[in-house]
C-alpha cells in the first residue's frame, strides 16, 4: 500500500488546510475536521489535533504562512499574515503554484475538461541553473540566436531567474569580457541546447538586487539605458476592469474614472516589452504622458499601417 503521509500526497495536505482555513476566513478546529472528512483527501481518517498542529509549523516553513488561533470564544484557527498570500514573491508564487496542482491533481474524472498552458522553458534546465545559483557555480551555456541563426557556446555566472509570459529566463553576467563589461544579460531557457555546472565558482555582487534590477520595468527587458518615467494611460471603460484586476505594474494607480474611460499612472521604463502590451490592447488604450512614449507609439501604430493601408477594400 502506498504511504499517503509520504510526497506529494502530504504536501497536498498542506494545501488543503491552508486553503480551507483562506477560504473561511475563521474556523474551529471541529468544523476544519468535518470538511476534512466530507473531502476525498482524508479517506475517512480523522486530523489528530497533534497532527494539524505540526502541519501549522511545516506550513510556516515552507510556505511562509502563519495559520494561529484566537485563543478566546470558539477558538477559531485564521491566517494571521493572509495579506502576504496575495503579494509578488517566490513564496505566494510557491503556494499558489502547489494549489493549482493540488486542484489539477484531484480532477482527473474531469481532466480532458482541463485545458493548460504549455511552459516549454522550465523542465530541462530550470533545476540545474537554481542548483548552480545557490552554490554561485559558473555554467557552461550553449544558445541559440534566433537572429543570426547559429548556436554560441559560452560561461556565465547566473545571477536570477524570472518567469514572463510562460517562458522562463536566466539572467547572468557573461566571462568574456567584452559582454562582461556589458552587465548582466538575458537568456530564455528554451533557447539553450546545453547547460554544464562547472566546478569554478563565483563571488556574488554583494550590491546586486534581482528586485532592483528589475525596478520600473515590465516584462524581462530591463532597460536600464532607460530612465522610470511617469506614464498616464486613458483606458476604455470595458478595458479598465482588466487592468483593474490585473495590474500591469505594481506602481499603477487609478486617478479617475468615469462611464466612460478611467486614467491610470505608472512609474515605469518606457522599454519594448512595455510598447508591446500596449499595443496589444489596441485602441482601448491611449498613451497620454509622457510625449516621448505618445510619440513611439503613434510611429509604431504608423509603421503597421503602412502595411495595410494598400489593400483594396
Amino acid at each position: 500500500m502506498i504511504n499517503n503521509d509520504r510526497g506529494q500526497s502530504l504536501i497536498s495536505k498542506y494545501v488543503w488546510v491552508t486553503e480551507t482555513i483562506y477560504r473561511r476566513r475563521k474556523i474551529s478546529f471541529k468544523e476544519l475536521n468535518e470538511l476534512w472528512l466530507r473531502d476525498d483527501i482524508s479517506r475517512g481518517v480523522d486530523i489528530p489535533k497533534r497532527t494539524f498542529d505540526n502541519w501549522r509549523y511545516v506550513i510556516w516553513d515552507m510556505f511562509g504562512i502563519s495559520i494561529v488561533n484566537e485563543n478566546r470564544g470558539e477558538y477559531r484557527y485564521y491566517i494571521e499574515n493572509e495579506e502576504d498570500i496575495s503579494k509578488n514573491g517566490l513564496r505566494s508564487w510557491l503556494y499558489n503554484t502547489f494549489c493549482v496542482s493540488n486542484a489539477l491533481a484531484n480532477s482527473q474524472s474531469i481532466k480532458d475538461r482541463i485545458i493548460l498552458e504549455y511552459v516549454p522553458s522550465g523542465q530541462e534546465y530550470l533545476q540545474t541553473i537554481i542548483e548552480a545559483m545557490k552554490e554561485n557555480r559558473v555554467l557552461n551555456i550553449t544558445h541559440y540566436n534566433y537572429w543570426k541563426d547559429q548556436e554560441y557556446n559560452f560561461d556565465v555566472q547566473p545571477y536570477c531567474v524570472k518567469l514572463f509570459r510562460q517562458r522562463w529566463y536566466l539572467i547572468g553576467l557573461s566571462t568574456y569580457t567584452y559582454f562582461r563589461e556589458q552587465g548582466p544579460r538575458i537568456y530564455s531557457l528554451d533557447r539553450l541546447r546545453h547547460v554544464h555546472v562547472k566546478d569554478e565558482t563565483f563571488v556574488m555582487p554583494k550590491d546586486w538586487d534581482a528586485t532592483e534590477y528589475f525596478a520600473g520595468c515590465y516584462g524581462i527587458i530591463a532597460g536600464l539605458n532607460k530612465q522610470i518615467k511617469d506614464i498616464k494611460l486613458k483606458v476604455s471603460a470595458g478595458q479598465a476592469n482588466y487592468i483593474r484586476d490585473l495590474p500591469l505594474h505594481e506602481s499603477q494607480e487609478e486617478i479617475e474614472r468615469n462611464g466612460e474611460y478611467s486614467i491610470f499612472t505608472y512609474q515605469m521604463r518606457t522599454t519594448f516589452d512595455l510598447l508591446q502590451e500596449l499595443l496589444w490592447n489596441g485602441g482601448d488604450v491611449e498613451v497620454l504622458e509622457p510625449a516621448s512614449l505618445r510619440r513611439e507609439m503613434a510611429e509604431m501604430v504608423e509603421r503597421m499601417w503602412n502595411k495595410y493601408k494598400n489593400d483594396k477594400k
